[in-house]
């Protein structure tokens, strides 16, 4: 029983094992020359790979697998992968996954009023209009001092300090007789009396260009007695920011023996930046805040533009007025503010970070479609916090890349672009020519002379090379990787392809033995 059973299974394994047999014998074998094309499975179309592209963004493609200078592999392109609609060659073209793995953000350029506020840091000053000297027009004495204090608070009309003048006890006896004259002369002739009353006018006008009160005068023309000395008065409310004056002292005419100053109101001083100054206007608004009050907001109106510039600074003084009920604002203290200015109206603006500035001109990259970015030299004027102003260059609605740009730059060597390069000299055709026609380097056969494997460097006397218009000539070139050298031995006839890496600097790319095509090279050579 278990003989039958065994003998059955054997039958089985022996009928599957030729079915496999078979069916391998009428499949068909695989590639195995590197055909170009994918098959992703037995009920999908397979894949063409149209060409490949270098690996660094660099405007260059080749029709076979090879390497770059750097030793990296070309990347293969897919049928449908590449753009119905070929480049310009003014424009750069990035994969849609490389563009998410840079994060590329693109915005649209917008009209819009582009305010802005100013910051600038300043400081308090007193305002010049309400400070105020006391200076005697004689010379005399301080008798004595009733205001003793610097930084003393005095209101209009306070007494100061008193001073004796032999002058003007002098002056006031004058006025007094002359006075007195007038009154006893009332009944005599009218020109006795005209001389009397011209006398005393005089009198008096020389009193009061001594600034004596009008009360004083009155006082001495009814008593006739001329007082010691002389009280002066506050001019108006305010804090005595000088005293000079010193009991017992000698002064003279013109000394300035006190100052007032009423700080009600004080000037904010603010040094504005050469670049900002356009946009303050005098009249407009300001806000000022002070340290020493980190909670309080002050108002103030910008009153003048000095119109003289610090050159130590670069910087200009804008006075703003500032009330001060509670003289909470004290000179000298530093102050931060900040000045709105007025929009001239919408213009085209962009986000400041849209532009790149080299120094000698201002880039933009504008999105000509999905994956397709145009750099564009643009004209800038007025700035604010966050935007800037495109007087040529980009239109309303054009979208630009805001974010990744110096990115982008460096992904797809700007600079190519945007001068139009592409010669043959540095990888033959740009990515909008067709890929059957592009040219990878340059192309020759020679023998080789020797070979520097420290220097990594080989002397190889070659042919004329076409595409460079050269004669034959021995010349020294670098190799791209040390696996191109170990190819390399003196007295070799070879069939090489290189490229101009930098100025003068000539690269082995790819080597053959001569007779074979140097673009038929082994793509891993690199390897």
């Amino acid at each position: 029983m278990n003989k039958g059973v065994i003998a059955a299974a054997v039958v089985a394994a022996l009928a599957a094992g030729g079915g496999y047999w078979a069916g391998q014998k009428s499949s068909p074998a695989p590639h195995a020359d590197g055909d170009t094309t994918v098959t992703a499975d037995a009920g999908k179309k397979e894949r063409k790979i149209l060409f490949y592209r270098n690996p660094m963004g660099l405007p260059d493609t080749s029709p076979t697998p090879k390497k770059d200078p750097m030793g990296m592999d070309y990347i293969p392109v897919y049928e449908g992968e590449q753009d119905d609609e070929p480049a310009s060659a003014n424009q750069i073209k990035i994969s849609t996954e490389k563009i998410q793995k840079l994060g590329v953000r693109t915005e649209a350029a917008t009209l819009r009023n582009l305010d802005k506020v100013i910051r600038a840091a300043g400081r308090i000053e007193p305002d010049e209009r309400r400070t105020f000297a006391i200076s005697p027009k004689f010379d005399g004495y301080v008798e004595r001092l009733h205001v003793n204090v610097t930084g003393q608070p005095v209101a209009k009309g306070q007494p100061l300090f008193e001073v004796y003048s032999p002058e003007l006890v002098s002056a006031q006896r004058e006025y007094a007789i002359a006075a007195q004259g007038v009154e006893s002369l009332k009944g005599a002739e009218g020109s006795t009396q005209d001389g009397m009353r011209q006398l005393a006018d005089s009198s008096l006008a020389r009193l009061r260009n001594w600034d004596i009160s009008d009360e004083q005068v009155k006082s001495l023309a009814k008593s006739g007695e001329a007082r010691r000395t002389l009280t002066f008065r506050s001019p108006v409310n305010g804090i005595v920011t000088e005293k000079k004056a010193v009991q017992g002292m000698r002064f003279t005419a013109g000394d300035a023996l006190y100052q007032v100053t009423d700080l009600s109101a004080v000037w904010a001083v603010a040094d504005v930046f050469e670049q900002d100054i356009g946009w303050v206007k005098p009249g407009a608004k300001a806000k000022v805040k002070i340290n020493a009050y980190p909670d309080k907001t002050f108002e103030g109106t910008i009153s003048y533009v000095y119109p003289t510039l610090k050159a130590e600074t670069r910087t200009i003084p804008v006075r703003i007025d500032l009330p001060n009920p509670n003289n909470l604002l004290k000179p000298g203290m530093f102050a931060q503010l900040e000045l709105p200015t007025a929009a001239k109206g919408a213009v085209v603006t962009i986000p400041n970070s849209a532009v790149i500035d080299s120094g000698t001109r201002q880039i933009v990259l504008v999105q000509a479609k999905e994956g397709r970015f145009e750099p564009r030299e643009v004209k800038l004027g007025a700035r604010s916090d966050d935007r800037i102003e495109v007087l040529d260059g980009v239109r309303e609605g054009e979208q630009v890349v805001v974010a990744a740009n110096f990115l982008i730059d460096a992904e797809s060597n700007l600079k190519a672009a945007v001068g139009g390069f592409g010669h043959s000299g540095h990888g033959g055709a740009v990515a909008s020519e067709k890929p059957a026609a592009a040219k990878v380097g340059h192309q020759a056969e020679g023998k080789v002379e020797e070979v520097d494997t420290k220097a990594g460097t080989v002397s190889v006397t070659h042919g004329p090379v076409a595409s460079l218009k050269w004669p034959g000539m021995t010349m020294e070139f670098n190799a791209a990787n040390d696996a191109i050298l170990k190819q390399l031995k003196p007295g070799a006839t070879i069939a090489f392809e290189f490229v101009e890496r930098g100025q003068g600097e000539w690269v082995i790319t790819s080597v053959t033995p001569a007779g074979q095509a140097a673009g038929n090279a082994n793509p891993h050579a690199g390897h």
